[in-house]
């Protein structure tokens, strides 16, 4: 490999437009995605501080590149700072699993973004940029319905994942998104070219680097990571034969973190992760992935709009009309397209999943469909609803999710009302 220096003192204000001729250069390291190791694949460099040896477009920590930008704006953060990763890798080992090889298994994380510091240690030397994009540390929990599980005699203390101050000993992984637009465009079934120009056109010409340049196949997008808690052993997630329970949850921010009770979100993610507990207590394993998606990834500001509309509409707001009120605002029921939802999981090297929290069929058919086995689905108790959330629980039953019981009719969806908008 060519060596590079970098001088950190200066660097030339100069801006280099994606239009111009010669961009590729010789500190540029090659990407060879689905490589069976580490120094085959090549490393993604998206930092700026040399942009000659830039292989992948965007930036790293996603949406947050516009809060650094500022904080350099205003000379409150070094433009050309590197990271000190002294002692900032895994606390456990993770990988390399079979699916890290496998090109199309994992087109949205790059598993040689954790720790790259170690897996490609000569180039750090050299002076590459390398960050990660995967992080792991170790904490406890402490959640309200854990306390509430425990008293009811659902979940035991054991001191060692639930100690004896009702603390949740869990292992936490970011997984920043690194999309691999080959394999995005052959995931959606759809041409390169036109998903580059779409994404161009849509972000409002970003990233010009999708028209300009088709040699860079790698991009970092702007949007948040995904994380994931582990209970037990992470390890014996890649084991088929440990018994591994998995909620694979959208992120919900009005819920997860407030309480709002016009879904189910919160509930089911306090199930999962009660469960996932309880797994790992009898021997198993526990994952939850927590996804940045939300209101089925169209926004907060678009579902309150929705809300708004449901709760205004004639008649009220009821399961038969939950999700068209979504489709007159958004212009679209649903946007998350799960098709990349598996890769998270592959990351852990899981192969079947024994017990899923989801009764989504978009979620179970694309982690089906990417290779996983699923033995059993599991739904949110009905004791666990919400009076307001039934609105969009019958609906979601009425449109196909998973559930042991049967659809109500057309005229009783009707009669299944959610508050007025002023109670």
């Amino acid at each position: 490999m060519t060596g590079l220096k970098v001088d950190i003192k200066k660097r030339s204000n100069h801006v280099i437009l994606a239009s111009q001729s010669n961009l590729k250069f010789r500190e540029t390291l090659p990407i060879k995605w689905g490589a069976a190791n580490a120094l085959e694949r090549g490393p993604v460099v998206a930092s700026n501080t040399n942009p000659k040896a830039r292989n992948a477009i965007g930036g790293h920590s996603g949406s947050y590149t516009v809060y650094r930008a500022l904080s350099i704006a205003s000379g409150k953060f070094p433009a050309l700072h590197k990271p000190d990763l002294h002692n900032t890798q895994s606390p456990v080992p993770l990988g390399p699993y079979s699916q890290w090889s496998e090109p199309l298994k994992m087109v949205t994380v790059d598993p040689w973004g954790l720790d790259p510091q170690l897996h490609f240690k000569d180039l750090f030397t050299q002076g590459y940029d390398i960050r990660p994009t995967i992080s792991v540390t170790q904490a406890h929990l402490q959640i309200p319905e854990i306390n509430e599980a425990i008293e009811k005699g659902r979940l035991k203390i054991d001191g060692k994942i639930i100690k004896e101050n009702h603390d949740v000993r869990v292992t936490k992984v970011a997984i920043d998104p690194v999309w691999y637009l080959p394999g995005i465009a052959q995931r959606l079934n759809v041409d390169e070219g036109d998903l580059r120009r779409i994404l161009f056109q849509e972000t409002g010409g970003m990233y010009p680097e999708f028209i300009t340049r088709p040699d860079l196949k790698v991009w970092l997008p702007p949007i948040g990571s995904s994380t994931a808690y582990i209970f037990g052993d992470a390890q014996d997630l890649a084991k088929p034969e440990v018994e591994l329970t998995c909620r694979v949850h959208d992120e919900c921010n009005g819920s997860d973190v407030f309480g709002s009770d016009i879904c189910t979100c919160r509930p089911y993610l306090m199930y999962g992760i009660e469960d996932a507990a309880r797994t790992a207590q009898r021997g198993g394993v526990g994952i939850i992935v927590y996804y940045r998606k939300e209101g089925r990834a169209l926004g907060e500001v678009t579902k309150f709009l929705v809300y708004n509309a449901r709760k205004r509409q004639e008649g009220g707001d009821t399961a038969a009309t939950y999700f068209h009120r979504t489709e007159c605002v958004a212009g679209t029921e649903d946007a998350r397209f799960q098709e990349f939802m598996p890769d998270c999981l592959h990351f852990f090297g899981i192969k079947k999943i024994h017990n899923l929290h989801s009764m989504s069929n978009m979620k179970y058919d694309a982690i089906v469909k990417s290779g996983i086995e699923v033995v059993n689905r599991i739904s949110i108790p009905d004791d666990l609803i919400p009076q307001d959330a039934q609105v969009e629980m019958e609906a979601k039953k009425a449109a196909g999710y998973f559930t042991k019981e049967p659809k109500k009719t057309k005229e009783a969806l009707k009669k299944v009302k959610g508050r007025n908008i002023d109670e």
